[in-house]
């Protein structure tokens, strides 16, 4: 029972309340995607949209924080960009982005953050062994479905492209967030080794309680034999 007790409490525990901690972690990755699509865009095909290293900073943050609080940090990025701050990429802002075609994109990285973020936790409580491959086919799956996935569908409602020109647009994007995801996992496995409770709150391990007398002794608490058997033999 005591060596079950034991290496039950070494599991990793689920974070259950967000605490100053959480909320500073928070405002620093959202500014982290903020700064990351300030830096020089280079836009692709006629519709221009960029290439941005918006998409490193997303993985970054769900790799590092888990969903909820990764969620939270690129929601609060793009909320701030749609009320009017001019952190999207090229400086733009505003309700406006949301009928540009590249409107998928930014409608996915606040899911993709918290979709790659339970996937890292996932990830991080219960692997050892290639846990950094096993991160970055998290991140490219989460790329894929989610980010790409709604990258076309916003340039298939707002360009009115079909789906294969739409796709072909899009891909483009596919060897830059291969090489971005590479980055985010080695920087994410790096904040992780620094800070082994970034993502799960690990349980210490309590010291094993000293065994019962009786338990460590059991001949000698044995009542001694009377028959006369016994008394004849001493």
């Amino acid at each position: 029972m005591t060596q079950t007790h034991s290496a039950s409490a070494l599991q990793p525990a689920k974070r259950r309340r967000w605490n100053a901690t959480d909320l500073g972690l928070i405002a620093v990755f959202a500014a982290l995607v903020a700064a990351s699509a300030l830096v020089a865009a280079i836009p692709v095909g006629g519709l221009g949209v960029p290439i941005t290293l918006q998409t490193l900073a997303v993985m970054l943050t769900g790799l590092a924080l888990g969903a909820g609080r990764a969620f939270a940090a690129v929601g609060l990025y793009t909320l701030l960009g749609l009320a009017g701050l001019p952190i999207f990429s090229g400086g733009r802002s505003g309700l406006g982005i949301l009928a540009g075609p590249s409107a998928g994109y930014i409608i996915a990285f606040p899911l993709a953050a918290a979709a790659v973020g339970w996937l890292a936790a996932v990830v991080i409580r219960r692997t050892l062994k290639f846990r950094a491959v096993l991160l970055f086919v998290s991140a490219m799956a989460t790329s894929i479905v989610l980010v790409h996935g709604l990258g076309i569908a916003g340039m298939m409602i707002n360009a009115k492209l079909d789906f294969s020109k739409a796709f072909l647009a899009d891909l483009p994007f596919y060897p830059g967030d291969i090489i971005k995801n590479v980055l985010a996992v080695t920087v994410a496995m790096a904040l992780h080794k620094a800070f082994p409770d970034l993502l799960v709150r690990r349980v210490r391990q309590l010291p094993q309680k000293a065994a019962a007398p009786n338990a460590a002794m059991p001949e000698a608490s044995a009542p001694e034999s009377t028959t006369p058997e016994a008394s004849a033999q001493q």
